[in-house]
């Protein structure tokens, strides 16, 4: 049986040696990766099958524990080429599945959306408790005041307001996007909560390589990612 002691390296095992030739590997050599490939793992059991030393010679069980270890680097490799496989699938499903959304309302975090023209606008503010009076107030993207509404009292939890598009003349206000905020007395202090603005879905893209899939929505500048969705309106 061949012993596996590198002239210049005795005492180190198979996957040691396998080690200090993949950190010697330079980026540019051969593929343009810091990868052991199959052919990399032959041509350095060949060369110690040449410089074997005849009097030491392995036992069985080193033998085959080394060759385990050849083996199960490649198999891992063929795991991450699967699992690469697998995500690639998994988001073109994703992919077809979110293109029933287009055209169909979402709700996604932030107080900032887009109001149709002649159309109302409605937003989610979650409530940490109950309220008796919830203060609506609508500006434009410079953060404008154009209309201040009383929604009346609302319980713990997401509770849906809508502003019907007007300004406090009464005078309705041309389309185009609006910020929603929603503040209210909470144990005699004045709070704002968190609010939540409705967007159409204009289409749906996939990541760049990253597996997530991404909605264009009608007013905004970036897509935004269909796992921040809160919620689908109906169709």
């Amino acid at each position: 049986m061949a012993e596996f002691n590198n002239v210049g390296q005795s005492g180190l095992s198979y996957v040691d040696q396998l080690k200090s030739l993949q950190d010697s590997k330079k980026p540019d050599e051969v593929t343009g990766k810091q990868d052991l490939k199959q052919e990399d793992f032959l041509s350095l059991l060949t060369k110690q099958l040449a410089q074997q030393d005849p009097f030491k010679p392995v036992s069985n069980d080193q033998m085959i524990a080394q060759m385990a270890s050849f083996a199960t680097v490649d198999g891992i490799g063929k795991m991450n080429t699967q699992f690469e496989s697998l995500n690639s699938s998994m988001t073109s499903n994703q992919a077809l599945q979110a293109s029933s959304l287009v055209g169909r309302d979402v709700l996604v975090p932030g107080a900032a959306g887009m109001k149709a023209d002649g159309q109302a606008m409605s937003a989610m503010v979650k409530l940490p408790q109950s309220v008796d009076n919830l203060f609506v107030r609508i500006e434009n993207e410079a953060g404008q005041l154009l209309r201040t509404f009383d929604a009346g009292a609302k319980s713990t939890g997401d509770n849906k307001v809508t502003w019907d598009g007007l300004d406090d003349n009464g005078n309705p206000l041309p389309e185009g996007r609006y910020k929603v905020r929603a503040s209210g007395l909470l144990d005699g202090e004045n709070r704002e909560f968190e609010v939540s603005t409705y967007a159409n879905v204009n289409s749906v893209l996939l990541g760049k390589g990253d597996g997530n899939v991404l909605l264009n929505l009608a007013g905004f500048e970036s897509p935004v990612r269909l796992a921040e969705v809160l919620e689908v309106g109906k169709a």
